[in-house]
């Protein structure tokens, strides 16, 4: 079992430069409370997500972590030039020692790609840049030659630390997708209630089983949640209620401008949210045994928290970070040792 973040770095209160800059102090602090990854998700022409560049902002993560794993979740690659990707990929893993974790996707949002030309044929440009940038990470010259670009030796002077690259990752919203991502060994992040994820991860389980890699560790099967830890429960649902609804309008945001219906499944009511298992609010008793029935349901080994959201302040987030450390992440690590024991 591991602890990871998640990070929409949606719009909050305070000015854009500030809210890099306490996004920074908040990814100092998961890396001394022992979090294992910091993701950072994609977004563009939305309040949801302010790092529209995420390698620019996670450059600057490699450099005020030590232990912290981080990477993109995920990078939109239908937007992207192959090769400028590539290098980036490379530059980041070396400036971190080996740290980061790759995300690739299409990307959810046919709005967002639209922005950038890219319409009914973002599945195809998705798939001939990952295999580019997966050639590339393996190779010193690049050669390829797809329907939307061609290379001819061209030399790749940088590689990345890890080998044969990255740990991948990929968003998984379906069971079909298990059988790609168990026989490449790829981590899944998922959404949704316990119940929805659970059949995600149960197929993910029988597909690794009959893989190739099936004595091998099993890959972080994660599932997204909001947490906000206090005093008491009364204390963390009023700071989370209003951060909630304020994220909800940002995740609505381009979808409602556009007037076209969203594809993900989120309640509007914060209350809803957090009945529903989605959000884990409250104080440390009350979110520790919701972590644990979420992860007992959903059948994951990778919790990602989002921490900061919204208009959620940053003492705040930070109060759930510290209380995470020391009260519900140490005994539910615990019990997971003591479960592979038996």
């Amino acid at each position: 079992m591991k602890f990871g973040v998640f990070d929409h770095m949606d719009r909050g209160t305070v000015s854009m430069g500030e809210q890099y800059r306490d996004r920074l102090d908040l990814v100092e602090a998961y890396d001394r409370a022992g979090f294992y990854a910091y993701h950072l998700a994609e977004h563009h022409g939305t309040p949801l997500g302010l790092a529209c560049a995420p390698s620019v902002f996670l450059a600057a993560v490699s450099q005020r972590t030590r232990a912290l794993r981080f990477g993109p979740l995920v990078y939109t690659m239908s937007i992207y030039h192959p090769l400028r990707l590539l290098e980036e990929i490379c530059m980041l893993d070396q400036m971190s020692g080996g740290r980061l974790e790759l995300g690739i996707g299409r990307g959810i949002s046919p709005i967002e790609m639209g922005f950038y030309g890219v319409g009914d044929d973002a599945q195809a440009r998705y798939v001939e840049v990952r295999d580019i940038v997966l050639q590339g990470l393996t190779a010193s010259e690049l050669n390829f030659k797809g329907q939307y670009f061609s290379f001819e030796k061209v030399p790749l002077e940088i590689q990345p630390v890890q080998r044969p690259h990255p740990p991948l990752w990929y968003g998984a919203a379906r069971p079909d997708v298990t059988e790609w991502a168990a026989a490449r060994k790829i981590n899944i992040v998922t959404n949704g209630p316990a119940t929805a994820v659970r059949a995600i991860t149960d197929q993910y389980r029988v597909e690794w089983a009959r893989g190739a890699f099936a004595n091998e560790p099993l890959p972080n099967l994660g599932v997204n949640r909001h947490v906000v830890v206090a005093a008491t429960d009364g204390e963390a649902i009023a700071l989370a209620a209003p951060a909630y609804q304020q994220w909800f309008t940002s995740l609505l945001y381009l979808w409602r401008l556009r007037n076209i219906p969203i594809p993900l499944n989120f309640p509007e009511d914060f209350m809803e949210a957090r009945a529903a298992g989605l959000c884990l609010v409250g104080a440390v008793a009350t979110v520790r045994d919701a972590m644990r029935r979420e992860i007992a349901a959903a059948g994951i080994n990778y919790l990602l928290c989002r921490m900061a959201f919204g208009n959620l302040p940053r003492a705040a987030s930070l109060q759930s970070v510290y209380l995470m450390q020391r009260e519900i992440m140490p005994a539910i690590l615990a019990e997971s040792t003591e479960d592979q024991s038996r």
